[in-house]
Formats: structure tokens, C-alpha cells, sequence
């Protein structure tokens, strides 16, 4: 088995797809393949494996690899974890002598989500081995907060580096209320404001991906995504669509992930526009969005407190004081109902002590009524029968 950097890297030289004249080069080495990556792979290594590749797209029925220095139409890994855009796979000759997908690393990073259907408490994985997820932010259009933070909490659980790109500066006068409303709301999260129709702030966002990095762009459909890469890359990439001036939504121009690599090493993925972002298992990211929130309730008298009317309560005292906006609050309270839900879905023994506590209250509720109903009429039977002579 070949397992040093370098050489199995520059073994191959048949190509499945080919390079467009002056191209980037197409391979690993293009794809974010760093020093580092080639240690992941060596700690990692696969009997019978001969070659490194990172997954560019995934299709219905194949994958888009790039090894050596092709882009290779591969079939799905037989066994193992499927794969994702992103991964970094262990390749090898097949039965023909052609070559196949034998592995998945284990991934540096994850950027999840619970499947769309309600009932699931399955992770939707939608990329792989990023370094920086963009969350973006589009200007001509209301600043959905609780959206904001929801997608925030998933960009820190993946174990990426969270970052704020608010594009289509150009286009609206409100930009600057705009970015010190996002500045607010993502605490602790560098924000980079961006126009892909006249440049400003394509450098600088740049600056902050690091080299050969990977930077995943997420935001609604219609948020400039796509605009924003061909900005990047210096050319047309990616499609573009008009945006609906009534609901400021836009046709999916993106229908896939996939990476698209800049000749300076960064590496960009493109998603489709994402309307909803249900939480998965995302303890971690609660913690690094609402860490201010977590660090309050720390400071309350009680180690017990429920953070509703009890004194010496540090949340409510902030809330009051203005130190805490009560919206945030409560998105902070949704959300941790919503990753309680789903640990209860994906334990059935947590589902069952869940059940019975509300069995539970249900019950004594009932009692408490039937008590009340009780103590009332007796009341008034009191009321109706006539009174007793004093002696």
C-alpha cells in the first residue's frame, strides 16, 4: 500500500474528464489536498489502496473524484459511510483494473442537519472536511433573526469557523443598518460585508479563509451564493437566477454541492438554497451561539432555577435590565426543546420516561380538577343549607 504524500498523488496520468485549456489544475492538490490533509490520510491507511482523492460533487448514481490529476466518475463505496461532497477517499484498482472508491476518512468536520420530515431523528450530512462555513447574508431582504442563530448554532456543531458574509451591498441603502444588525446578532463571529457586482470586500473575504482551506457558502436561495463564487474565481462558474421582488425568493440555480477550487488553493462549495435548518444533535453549537445565555444562567441563586419567576434569577434580572434581548431568549429556549425532541426520538428509554412524566401530570391535572369541582360544590351545598343559631 502507498500511503506517502507525494507519490500517490502524481501516479496518475490517464484522465476521465479534461482540463480546459488554462484551467485550474484539476487533482487533490487543487481540491485543498495540504500537508495536513496528507497526514490525516497516512494516520488513516486502507489495505489495497493505492490513491487519495477528495469527493468534488456527488451525482444519483456516481461520485466526482479528483485523484492524482483527473476527475474521475466512480461508483458509491460498496461498504463503509456514504460519501459526501468534501470527503477525502481512499481509491483503488477494481476487478477490471479500473479504479474504485474503497473508503471514507473519518472527517475533520461535518456540517448536519435533521432531515426535513418531522418524525426523522436522522442526520442529513450536507458537506464534509470544511474549514469555514459562510453563513450568507443577503441585504435586500428582511433580517430573519432566529434564522440567523439557527444557522449559526449548525456552522460552530460542524467544527468548522463560523463566518457572516452579507452580500448585495450595492443594492440597498439600508446595507449599514443592516451589517450592525448582523454584527449584533452574531456575536462573536467576524462579519464581512460584500458586493460580488462591484467587488468591495472580495479581498477581504478572501483573507480570512486560510490556504488551501475550504470555506462551505450557506444561505436561502436568491442569497447571491453563486454570484458571489464567479466573483471569486474571476469568472462565470456558476448559474445565476433573478430574484422575486415580492417574497425575495429565488429559483435554485444551485442544484448540488460541489466544490469549485481558485488558483490561489481556497476551495469554494456552493449549496442549493436551504429554507429550513432542523437541528441535529447540536449541543456543542447551542453552547458557541448562546454561550452568553448558558454563562447567566450560571449566575443564578438558585442551582435549580427554571428561569421563569424565581428570585435572584440572572436571566430575568437581564432581561429586565435590556442586558438580554427577550427574543433571543426564547429562540434559545426553542431550540433546546427542539434538540430534546430528537434526543428523545433517537432513545426509546428517554421516550418512554418522557411519556410517563407526562402521563404523570396529566393525571394529578385531572385530580387537581376533580378536587377543585369537588371543594366547590361543597361550598355551595355550605351556602344553601340554612345557617346554624349561635348559643
Amino acid at each position: 500500500m502507498n500511503t506517502s504524500s507525494g507519490r500517490a498523488l502524481d501516479s496518475i496520468t490517464t484522465t476521465n474528464v479534461t482540463t480546459p485549456h488554462n484551467a485550474t489544475p484539476i487533482g487533490p492538490r487543487a481540491y485543498g489536498y495540504t500537508p495536513a490533509v496528507a497526514r490525516h490520510f497516512d494516520i488513516h491507511p486502507l489495505p489495497g489502496a493505492t490513491e487519495r482523492g477528495r469527493v468534488v460533487r456527488v451525482d444519483r448514481s456516481l461520485l466526482l473524484v479528483a485523484a492524482g490529476t483527473d476527475l474521475l466518475h466512480l461508483p458509491y463505496p460498496l461498504t463503509g459511510d456514504a460519501a459526501v461532497t468534501g470527503d477525502w477517499v481512499w481509491l483503488g484498482p477494481n476487478r477490471a483494473g479500473d479504479r474504485q472508491v474503497l473508503g471514507v476518512l473519518p472527517r475533520l468536520s461535518e456540517l448536519s442537519r435533521k432531515r426535513a420530515f418531522e418524525d426523522s431523528s436522522e442526520a442529513q450530512v450536507l458537506a464534509a472536511n470544511m474549514d469555514m462555513v459562510g453563513v450568507v447574508v443577503p441585504v435586500d431582504r428582511p433580517l430573519t433573526h432566529n434564522r440567523l442563530e439557527r444557522t449559526l448554532v449548525a456552522a460552530w456543531d460542524s467544527g468548522a469557523t463560523p463566518l457572516v458574509i452579507v452580500t448585495k451591498a450595492d443594492l440597498a441603502g439600508v446595507a449599514d443598518d443592516v451589517v450592525g444588525k448582523v454584527i449584533l446578532q452574531a456575536a462573536g463571529v467576524e462579519v464581512v460585508t460584500t458586493s460580488a457586482e462591484t467587488g468591495d470586500g472580495i479581498p477581504e473575504l478572501l483573507a480570512h479563509i486560510p490556504a488551501g482551506g475550504t470555506i462551505v457558502l450557506l444561505g436561502p436561495s436568491g442569497a447571491g451564493k453563486s454570484t458571489l463564487i464567479n466573483a471569486l474565481v474571476g469568472r462565470n462558474v456558476q448559474h445565476t437566477g433573478e430574484v422575486r421582488s415580492g417574497d425575495f425568493r429565488g429559483k435554485h440555480t444551485t442544484t448540488s454541492r460541489e466544490l469549485v477550487p481558485l488558483p490561489n488553493g481556497t476551495v469554494l462549495m456552493d449549496t442549493p438554497g436551504v429554507r429550513g435548518f432542523g437541528l441535529f444533535d447540536a449541543e456543542d453549537g447551542i453552547g458557541g451561539m448562546f454561550g452568553d445565555i448558558e454563562a447567566l444562567a450560571g449566575q443564578c441563586r438558585f442551582t435549580d432555577c427554571a428561569h421563569q419567576s424565581e428570585p435572584g434569577c440572572a436571566v430575568q434580572e437581564a432581561i429586565a435590565e435590556g442586558v438580554l434581548e427577550e427574543r433571543r431568549w426564547h429562540n434559545y429556549l426553542k431550540l433546546q426543546r427542539e434538540l430534546a425532541a430528537l434526543a428523545r426520538r433517537s432513545d426509546a428509554a428517554a421516550q418512554r420516561a418522557y411519556q410517563r412524566e407526562w402521563h404523570q401530570k396529566v393525571v394529578m391535572a385531572g385530580k387537581s380538577q376533580r378536587s377543585a369541582e369537588r371543594d366547590l360544590s361543597e361550598q355551595r351545598g355550605r351556602q344553601d343549607r340554612p345557617g346554624r343559631k349561635r348559643r
